[in-house]
């Protein structure tokens, strides 16, 4: 097999939220919503994760419709379950009841095997006293990068 290097990431997520702990789960998808993956054409900007039931599934990830699909074609914005351990859904689950809680995607990948994983994480929303230290260490790290350079 070909070597895949899709790697879609949700770069908002380190900046609104403190990653807790990281999770790489599967993703029940369907044959053109695969194809468009491949492509490089997905967006996890405003998607989250939510128990239904006992399940887990990812709501407005976005995966935009194949371009040859023909009526078979997706929904874009449609829920999509995530396959992950009993031990891990239950753990998650827990977790998520505590106030402040939350699991979002961070990126969206092709494992070796050619399969979509999808890397999760239980995640606390950051202040906006949080978010000013992050742009301060980042601009503190670019000005002495190009220190070094010199």
């Amino acid at each position: 097999m070909a070597k895949n290097n899709i790697r879609i990431k949700n770069k908002r997520a380190s900046f609104e939220y403190f990653l807790l702990e990281k999770y790489v789960a599967g993703i029940v998808l369907t044959g053109t919503e695969i194809k468009s993956i491949r492509a490089g054409k997905a967006s996890l900007a405003d998607a989250y994760c939510t128990f239904k039931g006992d399940e887990l599934y990812v709501v407005g990830m976005h995966i935009a419709e194949y371009s040859y699909g023909t009526y078979n074609n997706h929904d874009p914005k449609r829920d999509r379950k995530l396959l992950l351990t009993k031990r891990e859904l239950k753990k998650l689950k827990n977790k998520v009841k505590d106030k402040g809680f939350t699991i979002i995607p961070t990126v969206l990948f092709i494992n070796e095997k050619g399969l979509a994983k999808l890397e999760i994480a239980l995640a606390r929303g950051k202040h906006f006293y949080d978010k000013r230290e992050d742009i301060k260490k980042r601009d503190s790290q670019r000005e002495i990068e190009r220190h070094l350079k010199r």
